[in-house]
């Protein structure tokens, strides 16, 4: 009896303990949250929160992590999606190129390289903004980008799916 309850009690702990590291990433996860303010359709993105919503009702919301621009290159604005790509390639802005003068002219759809990730979505407004997967998600959750606003890529999947070219996006600082 003793080495069945001691069997039973090993099998819990370790159980416990693989919850316990997967608990991080649950508690990343997206969520449904209360929000006002926006009307349905509407994407903000919360910059200093690192948070985007996509609003679902007046006063409901999805909650997705982001990774937003860095100091000095996050904005804040109105802007509408204006092209919607599934594992584009891409071509680095100037600004990238002169950091980078070695970075390819453009990184192909699918290339381990590529920061486009599963998916983007062009923003608007005359920059070369966009929202977009990654595939570095340890980015998530940072000020990491140049102004574009990262999500992990079943994040922007989900997005993707639920938004159309028009959509308003307001990012607030």
């Amino acid at each position: 009896m003793n080495r069945m309850w001691s069997r039973i009690l090993s099998f819990g702990a370790v159980a416990f303990a693989s919850f316990s590291l997967l608990a991080p990433q649950l508690a990343e996860a997206r969520q449904v949250v209360h929000l006002s303010g926006y009307s349905a359709g509407t994407i903000i993105v919360m910059t200093r929160q690192r948070r985007l919503y996509y609003m679902t009702s007046d006063n409901t919301a999805i909650l997705y992590p982001v990774g937003v621009g860095r100091l000095g290159m996050a904005w804040s604005g109105t802007a509408y999606i204006d092209g919607k790509y599934i594992k584009p390639a891409w071509s680095p802005p100037d600004m990238i190129k002169r950091e980078n003068p070695r970075i390819p002219s453009v990184i192909p759809s699918g290339s381990a390289t590529n920061p486009m990730g599963a998916a983007a979505m062009t923003l608007s407004g005359g920059g070369q903004y966009a929202i977009h997967g990654t595939n570095n998600p340890g980015s998530i959750g940072g000020f990491v980008s140049h102004g574009c606003i990262r999500m992990y890529n079943s994040d922007i999947l989900d997005l993707y799916e639920r938004v159309g070219l028009g959509t308003k996006v307001v990012v607030l600082p």
